[in-house]
């Protein structure tokens, strides 16, 4: 008898569903076809004794198993559930008439009971849109995908409750979970905040605008300067999560298994810090089984990179494309898969080996050439994709022992979310685009176009600082959130003036300009 269920594949961050049949006729032969992995492959003996440790017989009966579509790759032990459910139906051990209206994912255990997947909240997206009645998973995934409305989500914890159902037991209650709570819950956590910042006026306006318009940015300073400290607190003061952004960006931390039980769904913007020592494929993402990388868990938050001339020259050269196109795309010969990674970067570096290079009171240890070899690790080309950069200096005794708190991370995101509404307003019939890091040539000659004087002092400061073509761009598109931070139509000079002190560290003359 042939009998078929329902499954998902995971490719990228996303889910195609995949047919499971099942033929069982006489005979003593087991074939599994339709591109199945090495785990799929070692099922038989996993389904077979969970099914016999579950009451139920395996069939001893020539058995072909087909994954439809057959030209997707399948991948994982998450096939477990449905196969041992397919079987039993071929083999009439059980009535399920609506069978292939659910579909179902989990990895059996020898005694029949389910373990936790990964791709929980994709799987469960794609099951809404292909109109599934229901999706049926291990009961640890069951909140993640309850995350998506409209849809019947079962969490079980053993087979026999999956079996109980399909045949009409009320056995399981749907899960549910609360959106709202989720996001109340997130806002009354605890952040670091900019109030314990004592000083560093300049730095943590060069922040605000990188906030307000989704910039990237490098810090240099001496250690202790504050830099780390500054970065940590970044996430504070960017726009809240929408729920599409929260989904999207859930939806890599489930493919990656980052979840945990309790954290259901993404309702605070990632702030990744992977160490110095972290691999290209670590950092962007791939492997023999791709999955996301450093900057794809960063979608939609900060990824911050510390003691930058310390990643080696590898790592930071392939974060170039992703930067500009905002997505990672991994090539394979037989497939090939793409990652969001739509990230502010948000990078951190001493001046030289010592640390202590143009320090105020402690003199450097290091030669020009050793500072500038220093320097060069990090690409003129790399360094123009940084929007802002910025030099740090230590703050006075006088300032740290100030009993006064600064200003603190909620005043600051009034005045980044006020921005973002002028470029929600201003991006409105462009929906790929969500802040002014994001503009093409075509958005900036429309919105970022200074007047006379600005346009002048950009000329003089090009000639004078010989800055790259991109770092005009970057010039314009800084400016265009100074202004927005003031609520002003028209870039003027003193916009323009702002966004030039910014690029003082431009690879191009800040080896020049100091030894």
């Amino acid at each position: 008898m042939l009998s078929r269920t329902y499954s998902a594949a995971l490719q990228s961050i996303h889910a195609r569903p995949v047919a499971v049949e099942v033929n069982c006729v006489p005979g003593s032969y087991f074939h599994l076809v339709g591109l199945p992995d090495t785990a799929i492959k070692e099922s038989q003996d996993r389904v077979a004794t969970a099914l016999m440790n579950s009451g139920y017989k395996y069939p001893m009966k020539h058995i072909i198993i087909n994954l439809s579509p057959a030209d997707i790759r399948k991948e994982g032990s998450a096939y477990d559930l449905p196969i041992a459910v397919a079987m039993l139906a071929a083999d009439e051990q059980i009535t399920a008439p609506e069978l292939e209206q659910y579909m179902m994912v989990g990895e059996l255990m020898l005694d029949g009971s389910l373990r936790p997947i990964k791709g929980a909240l994709p799987i469960a997206i794609e099951a809404k849109a292909r109109g599934y009645k229901a999706l049926i998973l291990p009961q640890e995934n069951a909140a993640e995908a309850a995350v998506v409305e409209g849809l019947l989500v079962y969490g079980a914890q053993r087979l026999g409750e999956v079996i109980a159902l399909l045949e009409g037991q009320p056995v399981l209650e749907p899960s549910s979970v609360s959106i709202a709570k989720l996001f109340a819950e997130q806002q009354e956590r605890t952040l670091f905040d900019f109030s314990e910042v004592k000083g560093q006026e300049t730095v943590k306006r060069a922040l605000e605008v990188a906030a307000a318009g989704g910039h990237n940015m490098l810090m240099i300073g001496a250690p202790g300067s504050g830099k780390s400290m500054m970065a940590k607190r970044l996430p504070g003061i960017l726009p809240p999560f929408t729920m599409g952004e929260a989904l999207e960006t859930t939806k890599i931390y489930s493919v990656a298994g980052k979840l945990t039980r309790e954290q259901t769904l993404m309702t605070s913007r990632p702030f990744r810090a992977p160490h110095h020592s972290i691999s290209p494929v670590a950092l962007v993402g791939g492997g023999s089984n791709p999955q996301p990388g450093e900057i794809s868990l960063a979608h939609n938050g900060v990824l911050f990179l510390d003691e930058l001339p310390e990643f080696s020259r590898n790592v930071l050269e392939v974060m170039r494309q992703p930067l500009e196109d905002r997505t990672v795309t991994v090539a394979r010969a037989r497939f090939s898969v793409d990652y969001p990674a739509s990230f502010m970067l948000i990078a951190a570096m001493n001046p030289c080996p010592c640390g202590y290079y143009n320090h105020p009171t402690r003199a450097c240890e290091c030669s020009p050439q050793q500072v500038q070899r220093y320097l060069g690790k990090v690409s003129g080309p790399l360094l123009d994709r940084v929007d802002l950069q910025v030099e740090i200096s230590p703050v006075p005794f006088e300032r740290l022992s100030d009993t006064q708190p600064a200003e603190p991370s909620a005043a600051i995101r009034a005045r980044v979310l006020r921005a973002r509404e002028i470029q929600n307003r201003r991006f409105a019939d462009y929906p790929e685009v969500h802040c002014n890091a994001q503009m093409t040539p075509q958005m900036m000659q429309r919105y970022a176009r200074p007047d006379e004087a600005g346009l002048q002092r950009l000329k003089m400061a090009m000639e004078r600082l010989s800055l790259s073509a991109r770092a005009y761009d970057r010039i314009l598109k800084v400016a265009r959130t100074i202004a927005d931070l003031e609520g002003a139509e028209q870039i003027n000079q003193a916009h323009i003036a702002e966004a030039i002190s910014y690029r003082s560290l431009d690879r191009n003359n800040w080896g020049e300009r100091r030894l």
